[in-house]
């Protein structure tokens, strides 16, 4: 037995029949992977199967404090950094569905000004695949530049692409935002955020939003950085990058450095004003059960509500666009329209999978064969950009729940 006391944490919520083993791999996430706050929620052909949570609200709360920090509650929600980019591919997919949005066309023919430095023939199916070759800004922005609404589109459209858009992907981790929120302006005269609370997150009841309201924020958690937690490596789960993956983060010339540096010096996630802003590439906020809610929709009728995706969107968004290895991420990766596809580097739940993992921690997708649709936030970001170990435990546990 070993000396070191593991964490013990009163798991709240429910799960049905069978489920079982998704609430004890929630629990061993707080005993034995480091788990601070989170919540995982799980739905299987339009029902709810699974809605857990646990911890405290806060990832940066001292358990040591002479008041004890507030607990995570059952409508606790949390930024979900790249989780967002899933929820923003709603967006084309659905202009596209209602005859909006061609695919096939070039972004000028939207965005005018956007054909400057060599963009003529990027094409909207390039944006949403990361084949675009902008990753990254010659001039980074300052986080004030970056929520600002104008600054961001304004250097996309001034910026030259780092490789023949087409040719080759690499993964667009903040330029995503300026890029996709563009061109859903320029297409429809909203917001991607008001879009999204008028056509998606309004009519099917989810707390989710990418631009958090006022009136919302007491709801949210804060974000805290976590070490890898000792126990990993034994329990069987991969958490140290790649030597190649490592040195691609430690140099400053490396696409992967200046993509994730896009914006300089980077933004205070817990800051409000960072949350009100509308970032579809990373600032998204929500609670687990708004992200398992919003997939299940997607595949399937939730409580009375249509499904999302018509059979033939449905095929375009996990269609692969993009394989093998990433120009950015320096791993190889899958996408398919705004989304990732199952893979080594992100594995969801099986071959027909699609979602998006959050930087740290957050995965969302759903499975259309198996019907299930997965939510899973945290207030503890760990050193990783996919595969996160707690997220992976959870997703096996309803693999091997459901087969």
């Amino acid at each position: 037995m070993s000396g070191k006391q593991e964490s013990v944490v009163d798991v709240q919520g429910t799960v049905e029949d069978g489920f079982e083993p998704v609430r004890d791999a929630f629990a061993a996430n707080f005993a034995r992977r480091g788990e601070r706050g989170a919540a995982v929620t799980v739905y299987r052909h339009g029902r709810k199967v699974v809605d857990l949570w646990g911890g405290v609200k806060d990832g940066d709360a001292d358990p040591d404090a002479a008041t004890p920090p507030a607990p995570w509650e059952a409508g606790t929600a949390q930024v979900i950094r790249s989780a967002t980019k899933g929820i923003a591919a709603i967006v084309p997919l659905l202009l596209h569905q209602r005859g909006q949005l061609d695919l096939d066309a070039p972004v000028g023919t939207y965005w005018p000004e956007f054909k400057a430095a060599g963009k003529d023939r990027v094409l909207v199916r390039h944006l949403l695949s990361h084949r675009a070759g902008l990753p990254v800004l010659d001039t980074p922005l300052t986080p004030a530049q970056a929520i600002d609404g104008v600054s961001g589109p304004a250097a996309m459209a001034a910026q030259a692409p780092a490789w023949t858009p087409g040719d080759d992907h690499g993964y667009h981790a903040q330029t995503y935002s300026w890029l996709l929120g563009e061109l859903v302006l320029r297409i429809t005269g909203r917001t991607i955020g008001n879009w999204i609370a008028e056509e998606i997150a309004g009519p099917l009841g989810l707390d989710l939003w990418i631009g958090l309201p006022e009136a919302e924020r007491s709801r949210v958690g804060r974000l805290a950085e976590l070490a890898p937690p000792p126990t990993a490596a034994s329990a069987g789960l991969r958490v140290r990058a790649k030597t190649a993956v490592a040195d691609a983060y430690q140099d400053p010339s490396s696409l992967t450095r200046r993509a994730f540096g896009a914006i300089d010096p980077g933004p205070d996630e817990n800051d409000p004003a960072y949350r009100a802003a509308e970032l579809p590439a990373s600032a998204g906020i929500a609670t687990a059960r708004a992200l398992a809610r919003c997939y299940a929709a997607l595949i399937g009728a939730v409580d009375g509500n249509p499904r999302l995706f018509a059979p033939a969107t449905l095929t375009l968004a996990r269609t692969e666009e993009s394989a093998g290895p990433d120009r950015t991420l320096v791993v190889n990766t899958r996408f398919g329209l705004g989304f990732m596809l199952h893979g080594p580097a992100s594995p969801l739940l099986a071959p027909g999978s699609f979602g998006h993992p959050g930087r740290g921690g957050a995965l969302a997708f759903a499975d259309p064969e198996s019907g299930v649709a997965f939510g899973y936030i945290t207030n503890g970001m760990q050193k990783n950009v996919t595969a996160d170990p707690r997220a992976r435990a959870l997703a096996g546990a309803v693999s091997d729940v459901v087969g």
